[in-house]
C-alpha cells in the first residue's frame, strides 16, 4: 500500500508539474497515457523494496505557453518595442531555434539596457537554450530585472518560473510568493499568480508527503 500512496503523490506531483511548467495541453493526454502504463506496469511487476534509478526527462522544444506569454504581455504591455522583442523571440523558440531567440534577447537588452521585461525574458530565453537551467548568465539576467524594477512583478514571477522549470520547487516559491505580494490587487493576471502559487505549495506539500513515506518505508 506504500508503494501506491507514493504513486499517487507522484500522479498528483506531476499534474502540477506540467501546469505549472506550461506543458503544452495538447500533450497532456500523452502524458496521462505514459502515467497509465507506469501504473499497470507497477501492478504487473513493481518491486516497492527494489532501490529506485534516476529518469532523464524527454526534452521540450519549440513550444510556448500562451497562459505565460498572457501574463508576460500584462505584465509589460504590448505593442511597444519590448513587446515586439518578446514576439521575434517566441517565433525563434517555435522554429526550434533556441540559442537565435536568446541572441535576439541580447540585442534587445543591449538597445533597451534600462528595460526589466527585457532583462527578464532574456533569462528565460538563456534558461531554455541551456535546456531549462538556470546558468550564472541567465542568473544575471535575473537579477538585472530585479535591480531595474524592484517593486514590479515581473521579474520575480519569471525567475521562479526558471527555477521550476528546472525542477527548482522550494528556491521559486519566495519569488512567486514576492510576486503576488508586487502585483496591484485589481491586475488582470493576479488570480492567474494566485492559482500558481498554490499549486505550487501543494506540490511543494506532496513532496514533503513522499519523502516522508520514503523515510518511514
Amino acid at each position: 500500500m506504500m508503494g501506491w500512496a507514493m504513486f499517487g503523490l507522484l500522479a498528483v506531483g506531476a499534474g502540477l508539474l506540467l501546469w505549472l511548467t506550461g506543458f503544452p495541453r495538447k500533450l497532456w493526454t500523452l502524458a496521462a497515457t505514459a502515467l497509465m502504463l507506469g501504473a499497470a506496469g507497477y501492478a504487473w511487476q513493481g518491486h516497492p523494496g527494489v532501490a529506485g534509478h534516476p529518469v532523464i526527462a524527454a526534452k521540450k522544444g519549440g513550444e510556448i505557453d500562451p497562459e505565460v506569454v498572457e501574463i508576460r504581455n500584462a505584465m509589460f504591455g504590448r505593442f511597444n518595442y519590448t513587446w515586439a522583442s518578446f514576439t521575434r523571440a517566441d517565433a525563434m523558440t517555435r522554429a526550434g531555434a533556441p540559442d537565435t531567440a536568446a541572441r535576439a534577447m541580447i540585442l534587445t537588452v543591449r538597445e533597451a539596457n534600462g528595460d526589466a521585461g527585457a532583462w527578464a525574458w532574456l533569462g528565460i530565453k538563456l534558461a531554455e537554450n541551456d535546456g531549462n537551467q538556470v546558468s550564472p548568465a541567465a542568473k544575471y539576467a535575473f537579477d538585472r530585472a530585479i535591480q531595474l524594477a524592484p517593486q514590479h512583478p515581473g521579474p520575480p514571477f519569471f525567475y521562479g518560473l526558471a527555477l521550476i522549470r528546472e525542477g527548482r520547487y522550494a528556491e521559486a516559491r519566495p519569488y512567486w510568493a514576492k510576486a503576488v505580494e508586487l502585483t496591484p490587487a485589481k491586475a488582470s493576471y493576479r488570480d492567474k499568480l494566485l492559482v500558481r502559487l498554490f499549486l505550487l505549495d501543494r506540490l511543494l506539500e506532496a513532496k514533503a508527503a513522499q519523502e516522508k513515506a520514503s523515510r518511514v518505508k
